[in-house]
């Protein structure tokens, strides 16, 4: 079952379906849309930019739209997407707060956990989207988007007072999450801290100091951000190393193998070794 909202004005699209929407991703490819996976009795098995995972039954798993994605198997899933026509987060933040947390976050990957009072209230936001669809008049467009605002406040909600999130609920202020957008935004052309500072109205040490009760410091988290796209492009491209240090913005391509050797003891050509043997 496949439900498809397409708007000719805007381009925008909303998916909302079964697994059979995660079929073309046997193999890993970038998802394309935001997309929510939705567990309902059964867990599948998934891999998020080559990490294997698991989500157990009443779960949601959040997907940023540039994540690679490879559906193993599972079924009894609900699956929404859309694009940023439909619904633009980076736009819509002051509305839903969600910037950082369920998408750009470069920390984790988010999975909400749903009790049975959740299960009981998504259950009954799903089926008013579902009898949304049926309705084609001149608004429709306009109440699919509030619903979908409406699913992005009450998992972003969930994700900041779950219990197994409190480590990132923590971290997760305004600054922090402008900041991972930003990051997001820049980190192929910007690497230092000051051009993010001047951004966000802060000298380079004011916003390394917001940070200091944090787990990472805002270098880290470009570091982490431009090793994450190197080890996307590795596994699932066939650039070089070199190419991909120009394409992530380092016009010495040893300055980049030795960022990625910091981070994760390999270099570039060891860790797309090492990831070709074992996948």
């Amino acid at each position: 079952m496949i439900k498809t909202f397409s708007e000719f004005s805007t381009n925008a699209i909303l998916n909302i379906g079964d697994e059979t929407l995660l079929e073309d991703f046997k193999a890993p490819k970038p998802i394309g849309l935001y997309t929510f996976i939705w567990t309902t009795d059964n867990p599948i098995q998934v891999k998020v930019d080559g990490v294997p995972m698991t989500i157990d039954p009443h779960q949601i798993l959040t997907l940023t739209s540039i994540q690679y994605f490879q559906f193993i198997k599972g079924n009894d899933v609900i699956v929404y997407q859309f694009n940023r026509e439909f619904y633009c987060i980076k736009d819509h933040d002051r509305e839903v707060g969600c910037v950082g947390l369920l998408f750009f976050g470069n920390e984790h990957i988010p999975v909400i956990g749903l009790n049975d009072a959740e299960q009981h209230k998504f259950k009954t936001l799903h089926d008013v989207f579902l009898d949304e669809f049926e309705t084609t008049d001149t608004i429709q467009a306009e109440m699919l988007r509030m619903l979908m605002a409406r699913f992005i406040i009450k998992t972003t909600r969930l994700l900041k007072s779950g219990s197994k999130q409190k480590a990132i609920a923590k971290v997760s202020n305004d600054t922090l999450r402008h900041f991972n957008l930003l990051v997001e935004t820049h980190f192929k052309e910007e690497h230092s801290i000051a051009f993010y500072a001047e951004k966000l109205h802060k000298s380079p040490k004011t916003l390394s100091n917001s940070f200091a009760k944090y787990n990472k410091s805002p270098l880290q988290i470009i570091h982490n951000r431009i090793v994450l796209e190197a080890k996307r492009q590795l596994l699932y491209t066939n650039k070089t190393s070199k190419e991909i240090a120009y394409d992530i913005g380092f016009e010495d391509a040893s300055h980049l193998s030795r960022l990625f050797k910091k981070q994760t003891n390999l270099s570039p050509s060891a860790f797309k070794k090492l990831s070709t043997t074992t996948s």
